[in-house]
């Protein structure tokens, strides 16, 4: 019943997709959706941003080895940078028509700086792309018993996004998020309440963790605990924040307002949500403790799925893994999408001159399918658990794309030099701790976001832009 239901839950999803596909047109149809989503389906789809494999499996694996110290980046960090973005970017980029955030930097810094950070942003994807794939080939094969193995079921797992994603593009990607987050929020409150009644409430689960000292949450009071701490949050709360696939969400709604409130409820849901799986994780400890001691030392991303399978009836079973690959796909095809469209607009296009909208168009879905292939590659052959490659995917937009985006909105006197010596010193200072001094005490990602506010800084001071 449960691999039958899998199927037939692919099969909706890919026919939401195909459906969605005939509301495409031209590349800004396939990249941002027309800019005419409603508000329910911009915060469904924002909430969608965030809610993956990183959050069901890696999270909730990584609270139940470190407590909330471990998961300060997500889902603090991530749920707090979409609301930034709704607060501090949206109203603004959104008034400036843009079709990626690539267009950005060109507009307000010129081609080479357009260049650099839509290199950083592209390449940051890999392990984020790749932790969604990974997941979908654990998935497949706890599914099938092993009947598929987990490599087989990450090609056939990013296949099946592909195929919606590559003819439907932001359109496929909505309204299958719409579709997928009614199943995550139905199957996670369900689930939820399936465990709690095992292990006699919320309660009990909540002092049992208190009394293990999972929630203590801010560092002690040395200077490498600090650091590690800060690098942490802004790694995903301020590195997260020049995404493409963030931009397109919120400016696939129909107005400015929309973009708004959808990034600010649709992360507002997102931490509410994110401690569900927390919760669940957490609860095997008091219903199977010598299970989830085994799986701690041997591979923590199995203690939720393997809960739901030995300790939970077929139909929670359903609705877990229903909610599951929901959460799954619906951030898979978004991070397959945003690179796709800035790989296309921002680096090939200016390379090979003027296209049509409907060669464009045509150059995106290529783009798809090539990057599809690459980071299927890249899944296959990872050794990192779900959580670090996501958490690691944001060091380079944060020391190469983060400063020039923030001061270029907020300070008219940042130029084109300040944010060139900006990605500069911060990715070569970023690379050069990640290469000699990884352990040392100031984590690389946040000496790299500090060199490159300096360098916007002295960048921006000696060499004015003379039309400012």
């Amino acid at each position: 019943m449960l691999i039958w239901f899998v199927m037939l839950y692919l099969l909706a999803s890919i026919g939401i997709g195909l459906y969605a596909a005939t509301r495409v047109h031209t590349a800004k149809d396939y990249a941002v959706a027309g800019r005419s989503l409603p508000l329910y389906i911009v915060i469904a789809t924002v909430f969608a941003t965030w809610f993956g494999s990183e959050t069901v499996l890696g999270t909730s694996a990584t609270f139940v080895q470190d407590g909330l110290k471990g998961i300060v980046a997500d889902p603090f960090g991530a749920s707090l940078c979409l609301v930034l973005v709704g607060v501090f970017f949206a109203r603004k980029l959104y008034r400036m028509n843009l079709l990626t955030i690539g267009d950005y930097y060109r507009q307000r810094y010129g081609r080479t700086v357009e260049l650099l950070t839509s290199i950083a942003i592209v390449i940051s994807y890999l392990g984020w792309v790749a932790a969604q794939i990974t997941a979908l080939g654990l998935v497949f094969s706890l599914l099938t018993h092993g009947a598929v193995s987990a490599h087989a079921g990450m090609v056939i797992g990013a296949a099946i996004v592909l195929v919606y994603t590559l003819f439907g593009g932001m359109w496929s990607v909505a309204l299958t998020d719409f579709f997928q987050m009614i199943i995550i929020v139905a199957g996670m409150l369900y689930i939820g309440w399936v465990i709690s009644n095992q292990v006699g409430g919320v309660a009990t689960v909540v002092n049992h963790a208190q009394a293990a000292g999972k929630f203590q949450f801010w560092p002690t009071l040395q200077s490498r605990d600090v650091l590690a701490f800060i690098a942490a949050w802004v790694t995903m709360m301020f590195g997260s924040i020049p995404q493409q696939d963030v931009f397109q969400r919120v400016m696939s709604a129909k107005n400015e307002t929309t973009a708004v409130t959808g990034a600010v409820l649709g992360g507002t849901l997102y931490f509410a949500f994110a401690f569900i799986p927390i919760f669940l994780a957490y609860a095997a400890i008091l219903i199977d403790p010598a299970s989830v001691k085994a799986l701690i030392a041997n591979d923590p991303q199995h203690i939720l799925p393997d809960l739901i399978l030995n300790h939970t009836p077929v139909f929670a079973q359903v609705m877990f893994f229903g909610a599951l690959l929901s959460a799954i796909m619906s951030t898979a095809s978004g991070t397959l999408l945003a690179p796709s469209v800035t790989f296309t607009e921002n680096i090939l296009k200016p390379f090979i001159g003027p296209l049509s909208d409907r060669h464009l168009l045509l150059a995106m879905r290529a783009v798809v399918v090539v990057f599809t292939g690459i980071v299927t590659l890249y899944a296959l052959n990872a050794n990192a658990s779900i959580y670090r490659m996501v958490e690691n995917a944001y060091k380079i937009t944060l020391v190469a794309a983060f400063i020039p985006l923030l001061f270029g909105l907020y300070w008219k006197r940042a130029s084109t030099q300040g944010a060139l010596f900006a990605i500069v010193l911060g990715v070569s200072s970023w690379l050069l701790l990640e290469i000699f001094l990884p352990d040392g005490l100031w984590p690389p990602q946040l000496f790299g976001l500090l060199m490159s506010l300096a360098g916007m800084l002295v960048g921006s001071w000696r060499f004015p832009d003379r039309r400012r």
